[in-house]
């Protein structure tokens, strides 16, 4: 009789595999990785990358799904050693960070998947991309509204919009500099001015902060 396998295990080992599987999808982009890449990347046999996932659209959505939790655990306040405001500069200034040392990145995988999920209607996932555009539009609104309830946010523009304002011009900067390398998008230049504006919406009366 073989042994179970726990389910601590089997998450662990899902996410180890998908950490392999960014390593190909941000080297290869999304068309040209295959799942043999991704079993030579991870050292894994057949059977063990089919036991988790079904085809490499499988594994880019499940990747996705990883990604956004680690996204969401980033605006999370929980004992109130910051303010919201240094939150979020803080989770800026970690992306300028990475984009201006080169580290590998899913946005030219993800410009390739979402343009193919465009002109196709047999994958099944569009439910899912729209779900997931939504879902962090919740997460920075909550977050937002929570430094608004606590007396630190006096926003001058509906909190909403600010979320969709902040995911657009993350995800342009982030795409462009993947493409064209952060000297010439000139990231610290672009997230300067991105912090200015959101200071600008989220703070009505002027920052009180130091």
């Amino acid at each position: 009789m073989s042994p179970r396998v726990s389910e601590q295990y089997k998450q662990q080992k899902k996410t180890d595999l998908l950490k392999a599987a960014k390593q190909v999808f941000t080297a290869k982009g999304y068309h040209r990785a295959t799942m043999q890449d991704v079993m030579d990347a991870a050292g894994v046999s057949r059977g063990a990358l089919y036991a988790y996932f079904d085809n490499i659209e499988h594994v880019y959505v499940e990747l996705l799904r990883l990604e956004d939790e680690e996204d969401a655990l980033s605006f999370q306040i929980e004992d109130g050693t910051q303010t919201y405001w240094k939150q979020l500069t803080g989770w800026l200034l970690t992306q300028q960070k990475g984009m201006e040392a080169g580290e590998p990145s899913l946005a030219l995988a993800n410009a390739e998947y979402f343009l193919s999920l465009h002109y196709r209607t047999d994958s099944g996932n569009e439910s899912y991309m729209n779900m997931r555009y939504q879902r962090l539009i919740e997460v920075l609104t909550s977050f937002f509204q929570k430094g608004a309830s606590q007396g630190e946010f006096n926003p001058s523009v509906p909190i909403g919009h600010i979320a969709r304002y902040l995911i657009s011009c993350m995800d342009g900067i982030v795409l462009n500099t993947a493409r064209l390398g952060h000297d010439i998008t000139k990231v610290d230049e672009q997230m300067e001015m991105l912090v200015f504006s959101l200071k600008s919406m989220l703070f009505r009366d002027g920052y009180k902060g130091d």
